[in-house]
């Protein structure tokens, strides 16, 4: 047992307060997703709806938009901080700021995939006031991933002719 420097026994960590921080903590998340799953659908397909106002072609320009934009820049900042070697701070940090970049293609998940009367509501309101969005969403998501994976391949495979073109070359000299 260790000893504080008054010479009492120096207390342990106190497991009841932990468990009831967690448990309220846990209480408190799952009260959140409750309360976002009931309002992010259906207030996303208002906040689309009202930037569409039922014109097919800006559906199709603004959702190619926001599935490129919110697809491929998360990508990039998690392979930022994935790509090196950080502390578990810094990965989290980078992912983090990932996951905000690419709320605008989560919350069109919601409406699309939900199963929820806030889920069904965004997607009566989409049909409306917001064609084709939904399906140019995925359509520049399915684009982003496409450029990104393309972009490591193919810089993956500069680096190594440029490695072997340099081991050649160190070889003739």
């Amino acid at each position: 047992m260790r000893a504080d420097q008054t010479g009492e026994p120096a207390a342990g960590p106190d497991w009841r307060k932990r468990l009831l921080l967690g448990g309220g903590a846990l209480a408190v998340l799952v009260a959140a997703y409750f309360i976002l799953a009931a309002t992010i659908p259906r207030w996303w397909a208002q906040r689309v709806g009202d930037a569409v106002r039922g014109h097919l072609s800006t559906g199709l320009v603004i959702g190619l938009a926001i599935g490129v934009s919110c697809t491929l820049l998360p990508l990039v900042v998690a392979w930022i901080g994935l790509h090196k070697r950080r502390s578990w701070k810094a990965v989290v940090g980078w992912l983090s700021l990932a996951v905000l970049l690419a709320l605008p293609n989560l919350w069109t998940l919601s409406v699309v995939v939900g199963r929820g009367s806030a889920a069904h509501a965004g997607q009566r309101v989409m049909d409306v006031n917001a064609p084709w969005f939904r399906g140019a969403t995925l359509v520049g998501a399915i684009t982003a991933v496409v450029v990104f994976v393309g972009v490591l391949i193919f810089s993956r495979t500069r680096r190594g002719r440029r490695a072997k073109a340099a081991e050649s070359a160190e070889r003739e000299a």
